[in-house]
């Protein structure tokens, strides 16, 4: 049976909230970041504070994540036959892809090495965006072909060769994981040396003592918005635009499932997932979604709107 996508046909967004816990225990470690730490901050209802768990880019990595087989060096088996641009070294070895690449498209490994195929064909598909207004439509038309993923979670293609650098979609799925009424686990520990306590520590050696600080929290929740709109807006019609949705909700449905230890002291658990917005949808369970997805993936792709090759290797070299 089909996912049911019908009450979000004229709905701009699609809201979950899924509330999470640690796996054991009572406390996490959140994200942290250079020169801040964590990042902590007064809830604006008054009642007390609130820490940032996992930010947005963060998140936008793992749910890429989720859908890659590192053992197969593939897309996991609901996603094959997607698009995706693989990098290979000068010795024909994998190195990377688009779909796991911080910048996505806009990867260095893909667009700064000696190998400028792949640039070069961007060029030409996207040389009537030089002049004028950009025509999102028209970009998100070559993202499908090259990199159906950054459909999702946004591009940046910032190279001048590529009409000035002004090429860009914004994300149309986000994320982030907040915790209110957080409250700091201060705790410690030692590096130990048995065989000489007060060694040189700048060398590695002797007792080093150290400090940690976790968190509690009353309640810890994970966001995701949908931007329904966006997705519509790139009038690839509607069978894409039913890929761009049920692929969201495989992220996140797989996320929820095996995505969440987030560092060695962040083991998070699903406590319950509520729709926020629309009222009354309802989100399919992970088996229907995997279910629907590779039909769609071969009608879209026998219509030819994958382009010629699925998989477009290119090779970096400095």
């Amino acid at each position: 049976m089909a996912v049911d996508l019908t009450l979000l046909a004229n709905e701009p967004r699609l809201l979950l909230e899924a509330r999470l816990r640690p796996i054991q225990g009572t406390r996490f470690q959140p994200t942290g970041f250079p020169n801040l730490g964590h990042a902590v901050y007064e809830s604006p209802n008054g009642t007390g504070q609130t820490v940032l768990v996992e930010s947005a880019q963060s998140m936008a990595n793992r749910l890429e994540t989720v859908c890659w087989d590192e053992v197969q060096d593939d897309w996991v088996e609901p996603l094959r036959g997607l698009p995706v641009i693989q990098v290979l070294d000068k010795d024909e070895k994998h190195l990377t892809n688009s779909l796991i690449e911080a910048h996505r498209l806009n990867s260095p490994y893909i667009l700064e090495g000696k190998d400028k195929s792949v640039l070069d064909m961007l060029k030409e598909r996207l040389a009537n965006l030089e002049q004028g207004r950009v025509d999102l439509r028209e970009l998100a038309k070559v993202l499908l072909e090259f990199d159906t993923n950054a459909l999702l979670h946004g591009v940046f293609l910032a190279k001048k060769e590529l009409a000035g650098g002004r090429l860009r979609l914004p994300r149309s799925l986000s994320a982030f994981v907040e915790a209110e009424g957080a409250k700091r686990a201060v705790s410690g520990g030692v590096k130990n040396d048995a065989v000489d306590p007060k060694g040189d520590t700048a060398r590695g050696f002797g007792n080093v003592p150290f400090a940690r600080d976790e968190w509690t929290a009353e309640r810890i929740t994970a966001y995701f918005n949908l931007d329904l709109r966006q997705i519509r807006a790139y009038g690839l019609g509607d069978r894409v635009e039913r890929l761009l949705v049920l692929l969201a909700l495989f992220k996140i449905r797989k996320f929820l499932a095996e995505g969440l230890r987030f560092r060695t002291a962040c083991d998070l658990d699903v406590v319950d997932v509520t729709v926020t917005r629309p009222s009354g949808f309802s989100l399919s369970e992970l088996a229907a979604i995997e279910a629907e997805i590779p039909g769609l993936v071969e009608r879209i792709g026998a219509a030819g709107l994958f382009g010629d090759t699925r998989v477009l290797t290119v090779t970096y070299e400095k």
